[in-house]
Order: C-alpha cells, then structure tokens, then sequence
C-alpha cells in the first residue's frame, strides 16, 4: 500500500511540468562581453581603419550606464555578421552554376548530369 502511494505520487511528481525561471542578465555580463568584443583583433583593426582609437572607445564603454550598456549589448545580437553577406553571395552563385549544368548550359560541376 505504501510502495503504491509512493510510486503514484513520483509518476505525478514527474508527470506535472516544471516551471522555468528566467532571470535578467546582469550589467557586469553585458560590460564583460562588450569588452570582449572590443579586444577582438578584427574589431580594433576595423576600429583603427575607420580612425577610431580602441582605448578611447573602451574609456566610453567605461563609462556608460547599465542601462546604455544594457541597450547596446542588445543591439549587438542584433547586427548582422560580417560575412554573412559573402556566404550568402557564394551560395547564390553556386546554386546558379548548378542549375545551369543540370540544364545542359555549362559544365563547371563534373558531378552534375544535364538533362538534355
């Protein structure tokens, strides 16, 4: 009787779902990955090519508000990568060339077989 009653109140205790907890993400996460990003040899190149000084951006980074900081860490997930627009044009041109084999119209692809 007992194995019984211990048994149903597991399979219901399983059974129920749990709640999830979300919580804020703390503003010293937010400085830390910004800094991150900052130290990232592409972006002080990138810094330096447009003639900005990578110390005096990250005095500014210092120097914002959690919830400035807050705002920029989420624009940040936001911005689109910078070679997404490059995978994106070889992946045009390769579906191109390949359906212009298929096709019969060229030959770049020996795999390919020309319906023709």
């Amino acid at each position: 009787m007992t194995r019984r009653l211990i048994v149903s109140l597991l399979i219901v205790c399983i059974a129920l779902p749990l709640p999830a907890q979300a919580g804020m993400i703390a503003p010293n996460a937010d400085r830390g990955r910004v800094e991150r990003l900052l130290e990232r040899a592409d972006v002080q190149s990138r810094l330096q090519a447009l003639g900005v000084d990578p110390s005096e951006v990250r005095a500014r980074v210092a120097a914002l508000s959690d919830d400035e900081l807050a705002t920029l860490a989420a624009r940040i997930d936001t911005l689109p990568a910078g070679g997404a627009d490059i995978i994106g044009a070889l992946l045009l041109v390769f579906i191109v060339l390949l359906i212009t084999d298929i096709f019969g119209l060229t030959k770049v692809f020996p795999f390919t077989k020309p319906i023709r």
